[in-house]
Parts: structure tokens; C-alpha cells; sequence
């Protein structure tokens, strides 16, 4: 449907034929935005204050037993021109009906956007986020991102409510599962990898979608781990930590952003001027358009800023929000905020633009129903493509924490020529939890379950299954079955962790370890003395101290989605090396939460002789396992550093180098990290921080020389007057294989 087809009452053939020829005169960005500017002016002078405060409504689809379905009330608000998007509204039928309303039945014709949770995948599903992070892979992810959009767009999304780009550093905090860990660096590049896969380098083309930033901010600061609960944070930490992931996303292009549940120095952020205004328009210069998270502007009365939904309005709009989902205060109070003069319709007409620009840079003024192609969804859904990008991800998302010896040789990898294994644990035989959290619109009859892998992987080998344990409860019903299985084989895989509503979104834990009675079950497959290997599959770090003094062998599999049964099956049986790295680090009780790999030293800092130093009397300091772990079936060894200078000036950079051997029986990767410690600065500074990676493949018994450069960008930091820069000084340099391991060397800023 193109533009002179809809129905604007009044609209001037002048104006068109004026956008006409622009279009027509050049095809560069200015023309183009010359010509949006002029359509969307005109659009906007034509409609009511109702018609505005549609465009900034968002209202949820459902879905029941029978297919999607959208709320009668919802029906009419969208005829009425009060309700100018929508989420969870997808499949091509489904959104073609919805859009027929939009176009057809309204008094302007407007689009509709049709958004949705796509986290980690639409029907095809993809490791959870924390999971895809311990892969370092940053053009892996960037693919899953595109590949995400391909596949949701083909359904009729447009809009994902994704990355999620929280740092977090509470492991008990169930969204951690969304997340890519604690780290601001490694973060803030996976934040912009995916903004990039996501919206692609034409926002019009069909297979892309617009990316939504999310949550603005410090989400995963809340106090306690608790979900929605406050934070209480300085400035200085809130740039250092929190901003950078934000700005890296809308630099690469991100063209929304979403409010957070969490206050803010006393302002629940969808109310939060500093936030929405000071540093996101500001200082930014964002010009994309800022959406709530679900009835957050409603949330603010009970957060106590406000007395009720209509003062909520109006905090939330001069704050700077420009649309509100799901709440309906906009819809219903904007009309009123404007006659009583508590909100400008001027600005009103600016929030406008910004979310028909976003709908115009989609292309559906041109065509609405540009995304809503059968034959494209048929041919999309669950495509090789997909499926084998889904194994592959998995694969290197996989994190192998410990590998002992036992009869002369590592645990892993499994032998295909062993005789029988015992697959014991409710994640053994499982589809659905296979997904994890926020899995959506994922189709849980697609998912590679643990046995079917490994009966595809090793055909030869002889499983005993037993499901032994529940998710939850202090059950042992099944302990004798689970016993027995065990002791007739050779060797028992204990396939434990969370279920997919144990982690994610409201699903906080006051303790992080594994459920008592799948740890009671370990125990006594334990005593059996029989080789164990443990699987941990869950959506955050697990506290795991008995099974790391107990058992051999332990991977971190996460929610590896649809393929994560073949993909375990693999790395089990060898046929592919692990090389996943943690981007969160393991507490070993739920005592050292919050614990991180970059925390700052105190005046008395840990010695072991000195009571009275900054350390627990009945646990060490040191996590169970660090940032940046993770082992594989080779093994590297690392040079002394090779630097070209041992002091640089502001405008140099430095070169240094490590040569990395695989010494071990098996090619592989290795995740080469380089951190960075200010020894002195005008502010305590982190006992080192992340600022470069490179994963490399090494073949057995080959070395690899590994290049970093380091110039000021990477040493500056908030100083003491809060400006941004390097201070001269001497700074001390770590490469190794995680935060915790590695050579060093120091040098020095001028």
C-alpha cells in the first residue's frame, strides 16, 4: 500500500507530490529524511489529541487454546485510532487481520508495530543470552541476532524488546539469564553486535527488526538480587558500570530504548528525568523514541511518587517517556494533561514523530504489510540455517568448569566405546526446560533432548535412564531407580540445574545451589563410586562447593535451546572441543554475593596472617570459579609478556604479545584475555578490568602469537572530578585464560 493510498482526511496533494519529488531528486539520507520530515508533519497536523496518544499506546496481545486473540476493548481502541501498536501479536494471519484494522478501518490509516520478547530466538530458540556470552564470540552472536530477526519478522514482528544489557552481579537476580554478565567491557560489545544483527544496515528490509535497549537503567543493581526492588547507586558507579552497555547499543544504531522497574535516586525510572532527558537526549543525542516495561508508569503510584495513574502520566511524559505499554494512562489521561496545560502538545507532537519516523524508516508506510509473507514465514521457521547455527552456538557456549584425572586420564571426553552410562536427572529427558526462560514463542516438540543426543552422537553406547529427581521438593521416590542405573554402568551423567521458570524474569533465589533433593541424589550416586560427570543447566551461576571437592567432572551447559541435547552429546563424546568461558562469576555460597571479578581493594586488603583484614572467617575470598574460566580437552600454556615499550605517551599506543601453545592431544580454542590494573589513580580503582580478547584456534602441539594494543582510550576512566581521561601513572598488564590465571608485565603513562 503506498503512501497516497492512505486515508488522511484533507491531506494535500501538494504535500505529496512535494515528497514525490524529493524522493525522486537524490536518494541520499537527507532527501530521504527531507522526505519523511514532510510526510510526517503532515500527518501529524492531522490528527486529534486521542490520535496522538494512540501512537504512544501499546497494548498486548493474547493467545488461548484456540490461537492468538486480541481483547474485544483493545478491538475498539485500535478502531478508534487510540491504540497505534502491539505486542505479543504474531504469526502472518494473525497480524494481517490486526493490520486490515489499522489500514482499513481507522480514520488515518496508521500502522500498527507489532513487537515481541524475541530474547533468544522466535520459534527456533538459541542459548539463553548468559549462556551465548561465555562463547567471547561476538560475530556468532551478532548472527544470532540477524538470524533471530529473519525468522521473527517472517511471523510479522518488527520490534524485539532486546538486548538486555543490564551488567548484573547478583547471581540470585533471575534476569541474569537475559544478560551477558558482569562485565562492562565485554558487555558493552555484545550490546552493540546485537543491535547490529538485529536492525541489520537498512531498517526497511524485511528480514530486519528494531532492536529495543533495555532496562534505562541499572535494572541489575537491584538490592538483595530481588526482582523490581530498588537501587541505590552513585553517579560515579552509574557511568562507570551500568551507562556503558546503553551508549555502546545506540551507537551501533539501537532505535529504542525501555524504561526499568527500579528507582534511581528516589525516581522510579519511567519518571526519571535525569535518566530519559539529561543523559539519554542530551547528552546522547538519542533520537529513536523510549518505551515502558509493562504498566511501569502505572507502577509509580505504588512506588509512592505519585498519588495516582494520571499524575503518573504526567511524571512519566515531562520525564521524557514516549510510549506506554500496557498501562493505558496515556490513552486515557493525555487528553485531559493537555487541556489542564501539565503537558505541552508540542512536545506531544515530538513524541509523535519519533515513534511514525520509526514506523517510516520500517517501510510500512510504504507497505504495511511489508513483513506479513506466508510463503516467506513457511520457508523460514526452523530453517537449516537456524537449526545449524542453534548447534553451533550451543557448542560454544558450553563452559566446562572441571576435568580431574582419574585411572591415568581426564573424565572427558567420554569414550564411544564405553560400554553403558547411567543418565540420570529430570533435565535428562526434557524438551521444554531445554529452552530456558523467555523462550516465547519456541516450539518445544523441535528441542534435541540430552538422550536423543546422545543416541545420535554415540549409537553404540548403552544408556540407562532414569528421570531420579524432580525440579523441586524433598522427594526420593525415584532415588532407587536412579541407584540402579547407576550401578550397572560404567559411567553416570547427572543431568541437574533449574527448570525454565526456575530463573528469569520474578524468578529471584535466595540460595543459588542446586535444589536439596537433586543434591541429595548426587550424593549417593556419588558414594557409588562410580565416574560422574555433572551437568549444570540452569539460567545462572550455580553455587556448586560439594560437587567441585566430590565430583571429577562438571560442564556449565546452561539453556542451550532447541539443539542442546546434540550439542552436549558432542562435547561429552569429544567430537567438539569446549571453549567457553564464564561472563559471571560462580560464588561459592550465596554469603559472597554480590562477588566480581573487578572489585576494588580496601585499606586492608586479604593477608591470611592478619586477622583484621578484609576476608570471611569461615569461607576464602577467592569465588569457586572466576570470570573468564573455562577449561577444554587441551592445554595451553602461556609466554612471559613481550612488550615494545615500557612507557607510552597519551597520543601512543603499546604493543604486547604472548606466544600460546596447545600442549595437550586435541586441537582447539583458547580465549585469550588482556586485563588492566591502575596501580595509583585520583579515585580507587578495580584490581584490574577486562579491555581485550581474541579467540584463537590452536592445533595440538602448535603455538599461536597473540597481539593486543593498548593506547590512553583504554586506560581512561571517571576521575576525580568526574571527567573522562587516562591519568599518567604506572599500570600493571595480565594476559591470561581467565581473570584469575595468568603472566603479567607493567608499564607506564605519561
Amino acid at each position: 500500500m503506498k503512501k497516497n493510498r492512505l486515508k488522511y482526511a484533507g491531506y494535500s496533494l501538494f504535500i505529496l507530490l512535494l515528497a514525490l519529488t524529493l524522493a525522486a531528486s537524490s536518494n541520499d539520507k537527507k532527501t530521504v529524511n527531507d522526505e519523511m520530515g514532510v510526510f510526517i508533519d503532515s500527518l501529524i497536523n492531522e490528527m486529534t489529541i486521542e490520535e496522538k496518544a494512540g501512537q504512544l499506546t501499546l497494548y498486548t496481545s493474547g493467545w488461548t487454546v484456540t490461537g492468538p486473540q486480541l481483547r474485544d476493548d483493545y478491538v475498539e481502541e485500535l478502531k478508534a485510532g487510540r491504540a497505534g501498536n502491539l505486542f505479543n501479536a504474531h504469526t502472518v494471519d494473525y497480524a494481517i487481520k490486526l493490520q486490515k484494522i489499522a489500514v482499513e478501518e481507522t480514520r488515518l490509516g496508521i500502522p500498527l508495530l507489532f513487537g515481541l520478547d524475541v530474547i533468544h530466538g522466535y520459534k527456533t530458540t538459541f542459548p539463553i543470552p548468559l549462556a551465548e556470552a561465555a562463547s567471547w564470540d561476538l560475530a556468532l552472536i551478532e548472527k544470532t541476532a540477524r538470524l533471530s530477526a529473519k525468522e521473527a519478522s517472517s511471523a510479522g514482528i518488527n520490534w524485539t524488546y532486546n538486548p538486555m544489557v543490564d551488567i548484573a552481579r547478583d547471581p540470585r537476580w533471575g534476569r541474569v539469564a537475559e544478560g551477558t554478565g558482569e562485565d562492562v567491557y565485554l558487555g558493552s560489545l555484545m550490546a552493540a553486535a546485537k543491535v547490529r544483527g538485529y536492525q541489520g544496515t537498512d531498517l526497511s528490509h524485511h528480514a530486519t527488526v528494531m532492536a529495543c535497549v533495555k532496562h534505562f537503567a541499572a535494572y541489575g543493581a537491584a538490592q538483595a538480587g530481588r526482582d523490581y526492588h530498588t537501587v541505590d547507586l552513585s553517579d560515579r558507579v552509574l557511568r562507570e558500570t551500568y551507562l556503558p552497555p546503553f551508549k555502546a547499543a545506540l551507537d551501533a544504531g539501537a532505535t529504542t530504548v525501555m524504561t526499568s522497574f527500579n528507582e534511581l535516586d528516589g525516581l522510579p525510572a519511567s519518571g526519571n528525568h535525569y535518566l530519559m532527558t539529561e543523559i539519554l537526549r542530551d547528552e546522547w543525542g538519542f533520537d529513536g523514541f523510549v518505551v515502558t516495561d509493562y504498566t511501569a508508569i502505572n507502577e509509580m503510584v505504588p512506588h509512592g511518587v505519585v498519588a495516582n495513574n494520571k499524575e503518573a502520566a504526567a511524571l512519566a511524559f515531562n520525564a521524557g517517556v514516549e510510549m506506554d505499554m500496557q498501562g493505558g494512562v496515556y490513552s486515557k489521561y493525555i487528553p485531559e494533561l493537555i487541556k489542564e496545560g501539565q503537558i505541552e502538545e508540542s512536545r506531544l507532537d515530538a513524541y509523535v514523530r519519533r515513534v511514525l519516523e520509526m514506523k517510516y524508516r520500517l517501510g510500512l508506510f510504504e507497505d504495511p504489510y511489508r513483513y506479513l509473507n506466508a510463503d516467506r514465514e513457511k520457508e523460514t521457521l526452523f530453517s537449516k540455517e537456524l537449526m545449524d547455527h542453534a548447534l553451533e552456538l550451543a557448542k560454544e557456549s558450553i563452559v566446562l568448569l572441571k576435568n580431574e584425572n582419574i585411572k591415568g586420564g581426564p573424565v572427558l571426553p567420554l569414550s564411544k566405546s564405553t560400554k553403558s552410562i547411567a543418565l540420570i536427572g529430570p533435565l535428562a529427558d526434557n524438551q521444554k526446560d531445554m529452552l530456558g526462560t523467555w523462550h516465547v514463542a519456541g516450539d518445544e516438540s523441535k528441542a534435541i533432548t540430552l538422550l536423543k543426543g546422545i543416541q545420535e552422537v554415540a549409537p553404540d553406547v548403552s544408556i540407562n535412564y532414569a528421570r531420579g529427581v524432580s525440579f523441586q521438593g524433598s522427594g526420593s521416590s525415584g532415588f532407587a531407580k536412579a541407584l540402579q542405573a547407576a550401578r550397572k554402568s560404567d559411567v553416570v551423567v547427572m543431568a541437574l540445574g533449574e527448570n525454565y521458570q526456575q530463573s528469569g524474569e520474578a524468578a529471584s533465589r535466595s540460595e543459588i545451589g542446586l535444589p536439596a533433593n537433586q543434591l541429595e541424589l548426587l550424593r549417593q550416586i556419588h558414594a557409588l563410586g562410580k565416574p560422574v560427570v555433572l551437568l549444570v543447566m540452569a539460567g545462572r551461576p550455580i553455587t556448586l562447593e560439594w560437587s567441585d571437592q566430590n565430583i571429577p567432572a562438571i560442564l556449565n551447559t546452561w539453556h542451550l535451546g532447541t539443539m542442546a541435547g546434540k550439542a552436549i552429546a558432542e562435547v561429552l563424546f569429544g567430537d567438539h572441543n569446549p571453549s567457553g568461558k564464564l561472563t559471571m562469576t560462580f560464588p561459592r555460597n550465596a554469603g559472597q554475593i554480590p562477588i566480581y571479578y573487578n572489585m576494588k581493594n580496601t585499606g586492608r586488603p586479604f593477608d591470611a596472617k592478619n586477622k583484621y583484614t578484609s576476608k570471611y572467617i569461615d569461607v576464602a575470598n577467592e569465588p569457586l570459579y572466576p570470570f573468564g574460566h573455562g577449561l577444554g580437552y587441551s592445554d595451553f600454556s602461556y609466554s612471559e609478556i613481550s612488550m615494545n615499550k615500557k612507557e607510552m605517551t597519551q597520543n601512543e599506543t603499546l604493543s604486547l604479545s604472548v606466544n600460546i601453545k596447545n600442549r595437550g592431544k586435541h586441537d582447539g580454542k583458547e580465549i585469550v584475555q588482556l586485563y588492566i590494573r591502575d596501580l595509583v589513580g585520583s579515585v580507587t580503582r578495580p584490581v584490574k578490568e577486562l579491555k581485550g580478547f581474541q579467540k584463537v584456534a590452536i592445533k595440538a602441539g602448535e603455538s599461536r602469537k597473540v597481539t593486543f594494543s593498548i593506547s590512553s582510550n583504554d586506560l581512561a576512566f571517571y576521575t576525580r572530578d568526574m571527567s573522562h581521561k587516562a591519568e599518567p601513572g604506572a599500570f600493571e598488564v595480565f594476559v591470561g585464560t581467565s581473570s584469575a590465571k595468568g603472566v603479567s608485565a607493567k608499564f607506564s603513562l605519561k
